[in-house]
């Protein structure tokens, strides 16, 4: 049978119950917020050790297809228009997939070296004092509501000038000297007869100008060591939300 309302074990439950304080309204001990802070440190670096991966991942792949598409070239001079123009745009599209990738990593690095510069810098010099005093509810703003910390333009900005220029250097001084001493007939070209033969030459020019201009007019993504929020009142509004 159930237990009556008025039973004595229902009573000191109750009684137990009502003189456990609630967690959200008792006062947060230094060693539970160090403790606390400790795994939240621990699971932003992970997470952004595997995003650190992933842009790994997507670079090599960039590398693979670059040296195929080039050795390919190399072996067969007349399909070599085609195999550095599939080359050029392949890497293009491992670009946006790398910059994607990065905005997600860039995430949980800002976390991570907010935590670093204000919280365990000041441990290690013996000086708690922040270099930042707001970076406590910046995180937590952060976490509230996440965002991305740089634009899609920026992040491929980023890619493109920490390691896809290098790739793309190659492929155009690939398709130069394909250009200037071909080693046979282009049968990509005889076999299109309706297109004038400038016409790679323009497509290449096209993707190249676009790279250039991205260069130099996008702004430069920040640093890991500098602020990711510019706005500490309004983070991240002019970002999109964080598309998880």
């Amino acid at each position: 049978m159930s237990a009556k309302p008025d039973d004595p074990p229902k009573r000191a439950f109750n009684q137990h119950k009502n003189n456990v304080p609630d967690f959200e309204e008792s006062p947060l001990g230094r060693s539970e917020y160090v403790t606390a802070l400790a795994h939240f440190y621990r699971a932003e670096m992970y997470r952004s050790m595997v995003w650190r991966t992933r842009l790994d991942t997507s670079t090599n792949w960039a590398i693979i297809s670059t040296l195929a598409i080039l050795t390919t070239s190399l072996n067969n001079p007349s399909y070599a228009t085609e195999s550095l123009l599939l080359g050029m745009f392949v890497n293009v599209v491992f670009l946006v997939i790398e910059a994607r990738r990065f905005r997600f990593f860039d995430v949980w690095r800002a976390r991570v070296r907010m935590m670093e510069e204000n919280f365990y810098g000041g441990i290690l010099r013996r000086d708690q004092t922040s270099i930042d005093k707001e970076w406590g509810r910046q995180v937590a703003d952060d976490l509230l509501c996440p965002r991305f910390h740089l634009t899609r333009i920026q992040a491929f900005r980023a890619r493109l000038m920490r390691n896809f220029r290098f790739i793309f250097a190659l492929f155009l001084i690939a398709w130069i000297g394909h250009r200037i001493a071909p080693g046979a007939p282009d049968k990509f070209l005889s076999g299109l007869h309706v297109f004038p033969v400038w016409v790679p030459d323009v497509l290449v020019g096209i993707l190249y100008l676009s790279l250039i201009l991205i260069a130099i007019f996008t702004p430069k993504a920040p640093t890991p060591e500098e602020s990711y929020w510019p706005h500490p009142d309004h983070p991240g509004e002019d970002i999109s939300s964080l598309d998880v």
